[in-house]
């Protein structure tokens, strides 16, 4: 008994030495839109402006990333996520993040609400509103879609696409 207490206790001993560090991003965190997170300086946060929502129907998804080459659109690797019935014309979100750091937005309307993307219906945008075209197929680097975000709330204005 003495000896499995033991090993237990090493075991656990060499789990915290190995846990990852209270600073590593927590990723997949689906959350609420929660806009008084953005109000005063209650960051890091974005406050996410989108225009140009062309209808009421469907779900508009707002999701963060680190703005690196490792991250960026990488599937698993968003940090937050909010859903919401869409409205038509503009919409905010608050989008808080686990320390400053330079992030990426992205901003997708599922008109339909069937959870893929139908590229002839549904829309898409990111922050720093860069273009979008064949050539880098819907992924720009995440140099333009780069944020700085410091330990404030920092505002930002996203235009949705559509096909």
């Amino acid at each position: 008994m003495h000896k499995l207490l033991t090993t237990s206790a090493l075991a656990l001993s060499i789990a915290s030495m190995l846990a990852l560090p209270a600073s590593a991003t927590p990723y997949r965190q689906e959350i609420a839109n929660n806009m008084r997170h953005c109000d005063g300086n209650s960051g890091p946060a974005i406050k996410v402006t989108v225009s140009g929502i062309r209808s009421a129907s469907g779900t508009v998804r707002v999701q963060s990333y680190r703005a690196t080459q490792a991250e960026w659109l990488t599937k698993g690797r968003w940090i937050n996520r909010i859903e919401a019935p869409a409205r038509n014309g503009t919409m905010a979100f608050c989008v808080p993040l686990p320390a400053a750091g330079t992030y990426g937005i992205a901003v997708r309307h599922d008109v339909n609400d069937n959870g893929k993307t139908d590229i002839r219906t549904d829309g898409g945008a990111m922050s720093n509103n860069p273009s979008i075209n064949i050539f880098n197929l819907g992924k720009p680097s995440y140099k333009r879609v780069g944020v700085d975000v410091g330990r404030g709330v920092t505002p930002i204005t996203i235009t949705m696409r559509y096909m």
